[in-house]
């Protein structure tokens, strides 16, 4: 099976332009044991719904919290969650919200993380059969005529880099909030164990802001002429016994 990591494609052409969060995020978090302040933020689950947290208000502004407080928040929240999700201080739940303006390709990259869709082509690809391909309502207010539908493709976290791509010595990751203490590698491989069966669209679990796919998904994009992205080829891997 191929791989590919899905960028935004610089030379479209397109103009779109969207300022936006998710309606409901976890805190960041200090971290006591590695003394670090930090906030992820790539994963996010539009399709979750937290209003049957009765302390709502607490995930809509963002901040950052002691330990305790984050994983006091994460308790309430985990029981809402897709099966396959992961939790991580700054996750976002629910639509995206805020303003949109410009021109759209068919798929739209809003940073790194975040994959927006166009109704037409999510039609197009659940009918080519493609596994885990979820596409999310949006809040985004356009002032313009003839705007898109721009949905958000829920991506689960699954797979990891391959250890042969990371320093020979990697120090591990913090054991009480789950920082990772090493950078994103130059040059990607991924672990091929890890790579999940069911699904041709997914981020990584250890670097969430990398979104794949499979070579089934970049085809089928391709041959339908859905714009907007890029796929990058990238290497697998085994793991040695």
């Amino acid at each position: 099976m191929d791989y590919f990591i899905i960028q935004e494609d610089r030379s479209a052409g397109y103009t779109g332009y969207v300022d936006a969060s998710h309606k409901w995020g976890l805190p960041g978090v200090y971290c006591p044991l590695c003394q670090d302040s930090w906030s992820g933020g790539a994963n996010v689950y539009p399709s979750v719904d937290l209003t049957p947290i009765t302390a709502l208000a607490d995930f809509e502004t963002s901040r950052a919290e002691p330990i305790e407080e984050y994983e006091r928040m994460c308790e309430l929240v985990r029981p809402l969650l897709p099966p396959g999700a992961q939790l991580e201080p700054g996750a976002g739940f629910g639509p995206l919200e805020g303003k949109a303006q410009g021109s759209f390709g068919q798929l739209f990259m809003y940073f790194d993380e975040v994959l927006l869709i166009q109704r037409e082509a999510l039609n197009k690809l659940q009918a080519e059969g493609l596994q885990g391909i979820k596409g999310c309502p949006t809040a985004l207010r356009f002032r313009q005529r003839n705007s898109p539908e721009l949905l958000e493709l829920e991506l689960l976290p699954v797979g990891r880099v391959h250890p042969k791509c990371l320093p020979p010595t990697p120090q591990p990751p913090c054991p009480r909030c789950g920082r990772l203490m090493h950078p994103l590698p130059d040059v990607l491989i991924l672990d091929a164990s890890t790579l999940p069966e069911h699904l041709d669209l997914f981020r990584l679990g250890d670097y969430c802001n990398v979104n794949i796919c499979t070579g089934r998904f970049a085809d089928a994009c391709q041959r339908l002429g859905l714009d907007g992205v890029v796929f990058q080829p990238v290497e697998v891997a085994a793991t040695q016994p």
